[in-house]
């Protein structure tokens, strides 16, 4: 049974947005009778972007080996449809951490709340930073000159770092890599990590670039201290630049994989 004004209020929100089918409409009714109030903190939307890149064998990986390989099983021609095999690791592309990734006990994404996974989106550009200093980290003087302009975080969402390092994919800044074999791209302080733990309510953190951590870390300080603690972390989006530094609903298409540590994960933002 719905909530008094629950189908108006999905009714209204799919005629405004045309592209929203009448099924969607249905789920998001049956969703709204458990919490209204929050459902309607969410701002309308005039667009989705996708926040995904497309993952090929070709696409840059931590270990440099590839993320993908498709072997087809079924043609068409032969067998009527097609079908292809595929043999995945899960940290490749645009992808999503769980916690069970750095830590003991930590849960799947099979497990993550799906209330966890469609939140406010709070965007922190350091694209200039980062242009001047490949190593960069997302710092606690960063948050809170957003917080000075755009108020406190909201509560529950992710913070997303903006590098620029989106458009590097294809080359080999994207990973930095020196002769050493040294990663050389920006990530999460580990000082912002531990502020954002005790300090604010976020749900998750995302990245542009291969790591959470910034390229040169050796102790993964902000995976160790992030994932353990249930939260969930991207990295390898896309098109943040694109994005307002606050306003859109990112949902996060988790794989929901039993005994998997993460996986490949369809991103986009209402905005």
């Amino acid at each position: 049974m719905c909530l008094p004004g629950c189908l108006e209020h999905v009714t209204a929100k799919v005629s405004r947005r045309g592209f929203l089918g009448a099924a969607a409409a249905a789920t998001a009714a049956g969703t709204l009778t458990s919490n209204v109030a929050e459902a309607k903190a969410f701002p309308a939307f005039r667009k989705v972007v996708d926040l995904t890149h497309t993952l090929s064998p070709e696409f840059p990986t931590f270990f440099g080996t590839p993320g993908i390989s498709l072997k087809t099983v079924k043609e068409i021609k032969k067998d009527g449809y097609n079908m292809t095999e595929w043999t995945v690791g899960e940290h490749s592309g645009t992808h999503l951490d769980a916690p069970i990734h750095f830590s003991e006990n930590g849960i799947g994404p099979d497990a993550i709340a799906v209330e966890q996974l469609v939140v406010p989106l709070a965007v922190i550009n350091v694209a200039d930073k980062a242009a001047a200093d490949p190593d960069y980290q997302l710092t606690p003087a960063d948050i809170k000159a957003w917080e000075r302009r755009h108020g406190a975080l909201p509560r529950g969402c992710c913070v997303a770092l903006n590098s620029g390092w989106d458009r590097h994919v294809g080359s080999a800044k994207f990973t930095g890599q020196d002769d050493k074999g040294a990663f050389h791209f920006p990530g999460f302080h580990p000082e912002t990590t531990d502020m954002l733990l005790k300090d604010r309510s976020v749900a998750g953190i995302a990245v542009d670039t291969l790591s959470l951590d910034h390229g040169p870390s050796k102790d993964f300080k902000t995976h160790y201290a992030w994932l353990p603690a249930g939260r969930w972390g991207l990295e390898n989006v896309a098109n943040l630049g694109r994005m307002p530094a606050l306003g859109a609903t990112l949902v996060v298409g988790a794989p929901k994989i039993k005994g998997a540590t993460g996986g490949p994960t369809r991103v986009l933002a209402l905005a």
